[in-house]
């Protein structure tokens, strides 16, 4: 005999594995996130510093005595 109600079952889910795998998607994005700093070229990274230091100056310019 079919059950009745074979639509109100739902999926077992292991929590272990749930949690692993939360895991490795958090670590997957925070290294995305140190490859993209850290993973440029020389020009790329000289860009950067002369914009960084351009803006510092820039804000040092507009400090009040």
């Amino acid at each position: 005999m079919l059950p009745r109600y074979p639509f109100l079952m739902s999926n077992i889910v292991n929590l272990n594995t749930f949690r692993k795998q939360k895991a490795r998607g958090a670590k997957r994005t925070e290294a995305d996130a140190n490859a993209a700093q850290h993973g440029l070229s020389k020009a790329q990274k000289a860009l950067a510093k002369a914009r960084k230091d351009k803006a510092d100056k820039d804000l040092d310019g507009h400090e009040s005595e």
